[in-house]
């Protein structure tokens, strides 16, 4: 106890300590009319053509993650915190998309991800096809496809990238190229006998298959792209790894053999042979680790990944997702969620810093939120993973300002709350107490933000549909179905796979 209360008298003290210049009115004057200013300069709309489209999604990356992440990023900076701001606060135009799916008032990535890349609202579980298609029921997908902006890039010359931290078959990537009646079909081995008889193909097989030429594709889940029990290249000895694909097809090779005659398409499964390359002489890149699993903390120490951690979804004419910031929402695990989200924004300020506001139009948003918070009336500058400055008036223990509604950190000892002050809650595996007990943590049904800068990033205001985000790019881009305002000579297509293979190695 004696511990606990010395942590809380230090917090406090140093949550005391209001900066001298904030003190003087004339320091949020002066602030606010800076603001003031830069506001009004927006009034002079940036009506150009957008030449290249960089999607940012941090999967589950709601408004409280993005408070505390901002939070957390001026901490990691020795400040307070509160005063800190995210690469993506720093983008002038802010909306809010609302994530619901066809049939969910919660959505889940499917549904979502269909939403903000194919411009066209579904069903939970359902991969780039309308809501006239149910989950599970491979029958109903013929005629319900629907295409993504991916597919809309390529088709007007553009070259295009996904860059994931999860697999390439996972849901928030895989809508930009597949149609799915489950998320889950990663391979044929996943799928049930009535689904393979009715003709649906599985996931990583539509990767090769439906948009032949996408440039550079990266992330994890080889194991779904070679025949069941194949060995893994990286963990030969170990049975989860192994190929899972019932129909026996190497699909690594058969993206290769894809490829035009003369055109060089690479494969790497590992950072150095990522690093090994010489991108002058690379016209096509795939990219496929087990799963990019990040050593975090360490998160700028990768060996296996191949998508780096600070480039957590970035694309050129598209882009993947931080899928890490959900895996750790899920588990109950804020402390890795956040700085999660804190490698997100630190890929968002480069991708700033080599792309002009003149032809690129940069969009950051999430799929949906988590039942994530924080609160308890802590003062300024407390740290974001720390107790609040108070005990429960009820039980009369402490807790921590993060917080879950649901999940795995629920706990009862000898018939009560769990005492945090008995725990390691600064650990990076502790998971925040929740209200409800579940395996895993949920979703919420928030809205979430959408930020965006360059070219008809005004577009993107108020309160939208989630599918309004690929229509307002595409629009911005002169791709897609709306090409009436136009301007032909103002629109070339631009090769960039070496700008964007540039961010990539920077990042990592």
């Amino acid at each position: 106890m004696k511990a606990l209360l010395l942590l809380l008298l230090s917090q406090l003290c140093l949550a005391s300590l209001v900066p001298e210049r904030e003190k003087d009115p004339e320091y949020w004057r002066r602030q606010a009319q800076e603001t003031l200013r830069n506001a009004l300069r927006l009034q002079r709309l940036n009506q150009n053509v957008a030449k290249n489209l960089i999607l940012f999604l941090g999967d589950g990356m709601g408004v409280s993650t993005v408070t505390a992440a901002r939070i957390l990023k001026g901490q990691l900076q020795h400040g307070q915190g509160e005063e800190s701001l995210l690469e993506m606060e720093k983008f002038p135009y802010v909306a809010l998309a609302k994530t619901y799916n066809t049939n969910a008032q919660v959505p889940d990535s499917a549904g979502t991800a269909t939403a903000y890349l194919c411009g066209v609202k579904a069903n939970e579980g359902t991969l780039g096809v309308s809501a006239g298609v149910t989950r599970d029921r491979c029958n109903t997908t013929k005629g319900q496809e629907v295409t993504s902006i991916l597919r809309w890039a390529k088709d007007a010359g553009k070259a295009v990238g996904i860059v994931t931290t999860t697999r390439v078959t996972h849901a928030t990537p895989s809508a930009a190229y597949a149609h799915s009646a489950n998320r889950d079909w990663y391979s044929d081995g996943e799928m049930p006998p009535d689904a393979l008889e009715g003709g649906c193909k599985d996931i990583a097989r539509q990767l090769v298959e439906n948009i032949r030429d996408i440039e550079v594709i990266m992330g994890g889940g080889r194991k779904y792209m070679y025949p069941k029990n194949t060995s893994d290249v990286e963990y030969p000895r170990e049975e989860k790894h192994r190929g899972t694909r019932l129909d026996r097809r190497n699909l690594v090779q058969a993206w290769h053999e894809a490829k035009a005659p003369g055109k060089v398409a690479k494969y790497v499964w590992d950072r150095p042979g990522l690093l090994a390359l010489n991108l002058s002489r690379v016209d096509y890149l795939l990219g496929e680790s087990w799963h990019p699993r990040v050593p975090w903390p360490q998160l700028g120490a990768l060996g296996e990944p191949l998508a780096c951690p600070g480039l957590l979804g970035s694309w050129t004419v598209l882009g993947s997702a931080g899928g890490r910031i959900d895996h750790g929402h899920h588990e109950g695990k804020a402390k890795q969620a956040l700085h999660e989200a804190v490698e997100l924004d630190r890929a968002i300020g480069l991708a700033t810093r080599l792309t002009s506001t003149q032809d690129t139009l940069s969009v950051v948003t999430a799929d949906h939120s988590h039942v994530f918070t924080f609160g308890g009336y802590t003062p300024r500058g407390n740290p974001i993973f720390g107790l609040a400055p108070m005990q429960s008036d009820v039980d009369r223990k402490p807790f921590t300002s993060i917080l879950y509604g649901n999940g795995p950190g629920y706990k009862i000892v000898a018939g009560e709350r769990e005492n945090v002050s008995a725990v390691d809650f600064a650990h990076a595996d502790y998971q925040a107490q929740s209200a409800v007990p579940l395996r895993q943590e949920t979703h919420g049904g928030e809205d979430v933000a959408v930020f965006a800068r360059g070219p008809m990033a005004h577009l993107l205001h108020g309160v939208h549909e989630q599918n309004y985000i690929p229509h307002a790019m595409a629009y911005a881009a002169c791709i897609g179905s709306n090409r009436g305002h136009c301007n032909a000579a103002a629109r070339p297509a631009t090769p960039l796979l070496l700008p964007f293979l540039g961010l990539l190695f920077l990042l990592c």
